[in-house]
């Protein structure tokens, strides 16, 4: 099967769509598949990339992790009728998502979308952020569902969402897999030398961007709670961010600041290193459609502790692999962590990782995407995408979403409704809130 791909984030940016975008096209070529991925040009990308085709983005919008594809290039469509793709997959609902659906469109092609994001979360990187700019990311995805042949939701409770919402009902879950041979096998005692980390050391660890949606203010302030109780204790951050600044700080006013550690962006094997360097994975973000790095941390054997979010549920399950915290409660998560400082527990639970991260084998997940993509091929699509009422739709939110950009929060009222969006979550709280 030829298999197309557009992903506005690609390598070398780190983060979860970006891997999983990464390693469902390894794993789909592993299995003798062929992939073509369209993606933006980004300082640091590979000189020699065969199977990807580049185009000219804005990079760090707005100081997040995104990029911005500009007009796409003619040389683009001569890429594709070269590579005679049997089906076409958006890995988001907005411009290279636009361009997908107008690939899918213009070649009679199957369009495929995986919603691996809760877009309202992130609208604090576009200038105006508001409620009315949540509901409007909210309907652009949901609209974005209903032009495609299928929807692939990583998780149940993203599934339940995009129902509830109104989607596209030919929803699919599919998580993103992880290589749970690789993740097996690291050496903890290499990254605790570099990092200054006691050999006897309780180490708490979290792996991530650390930015304003990922909660790391309630998340900082519970570890290190927990740190100034317990003199042996250590926690170790992977990944690099904004936040970065205000976890420091709020270590450096508990008076455990020489044993928070942050060793930036790491990948392949140091990455897996550092988790083997940890004794139990932290985790309290909101805003994840499944939390890949939860999976990443069982396949290397750790039990997880995490605030209960969509996406996590299906993951951390109490008293098997970790402990599920039902809210943001610093203590409660404090208390949990405290109670996995007994190597005899752990032990147990470690099990129950291994066995849950088995299951989100990216070899397993992989297998589940082609049968999705082989049911839209049979289904003779494409199919809603010709609807061109919703095509019209469609062009209208995108050139509102372009508006908003160039004119700094700028809203077309005349594309919004004021009532509020069926299953919009709450906004994230603000550092202020979390810290009450």
């Amino acid at each position: 099967m030829n298999i197309l791909m557009f992903t506005n984030t690609y390598c070398p940016i780190v983060g979860g769509v970006s891997e999983s975008v990464q390693r469902l096209k390894t794993r789909l070529q592993a299995e003798g598949h062929k992939v073509l991925v369209v993606a933006p040009k980004l300082r640091g990308q590979p000189k020699h990339e065969p199977d990807v085709v580049r185009v000219a983005a804005v990079q760090h919008f707005n100081g997040s992790d995104f990029s911005l594809p500009v007009p796409i290039p003619g040389q683009l469509y001569e890429a594709i009728e070269a590579f005679d793709p049997d089906i076409v997959h958006s890995h988001h609902p907005f411009l290279l998502g636009d361009t997908a659906a107008r690939a899918a469109e213009t070649y009679g092609l199957p369009l495929v979308f995986t919603h691996h994001t809760l877009y309202e979360h992130y609208t604090h990187y576009v200038p105006g952020d508001s409620p009315r700019m949540q509901r409007f990311a909210v309907a652009l995805s949901t609209e974005y569902t209903r032009l495609c042949d299928a929807v692939i939701a990583p998780s149940d409770s993203i599934r339940d969402l995009l129902c509830l919402r109104g989607a596209n009902e030919a929803v699919h879950v599919v998580p993103s897999g992880v290589d749970t041979r690789r993740f097996a096998q690291g050496d903890g005692a290499v990254i605790r030398q570099r990092m200054g980390i006691p050999d006897d050391a309780y180490v708490i660890g979290h792996v991530g961007r650390l930015a304003r949606e990922k909660n790391l203010p309630f998340l900082t302030e519970a570890v290190t709670q927990f740190l100034s109780e317990r003199p042996r204790a250590h926690f170790l951050v992977v990944g690099d961010g904004d936040a970065r600044m205000a976890m420091h700080e709020t270590a450096f006013y508990s008076g455990v600041i020489d044993r928070i550690h942050f060793t930036g962006k790491l990948h392949d094997q140091t990455l897996i290193d550092a988790y083997h360097a940890m004794d139990v994975f932290a985790f309290a973000s909101h805003s994840e459609t499944q939390g890949m790095v939860l999976v990443e941390a069982m396949a290397a054997g750790l039990p997880v502790v995490a605030v209960e979010a969509p996406g996590v549920r299906e993951v951390v399950k109490s008293g098997h692999n970790g402990y599920l915290l039902p809210g943001d409660h610093a203590r409660a998560l404090a208390a949990a962590l405290a109670n996995l400082d007994d190597q005899e527990l752990r032990a147990g639970l470690r099990s129950g990782a291994l066995t849950t991260a088995q299951a989100f084998d990216e070899s397993r997940c992989a297998a589940r995407c082609l049968d999705v993509y082989r049911q839209a091929i049979a289904a003779g699509g494409p199919v809603s995408h010709a609807d061109e009422d919703a095509w019209e739709r469609m062009r209208g939110r995108l050139e509102a979403e372009w508006q908003l950009l160039r004119h700094r929060g700028r809203v077309l009222r005349s594309l919004l409704q004021e009532e509020p969006v069926y299953g919009l979550m709450a906004k994230p709280e603000t550092p202020e809130t979390s810290q009450k």
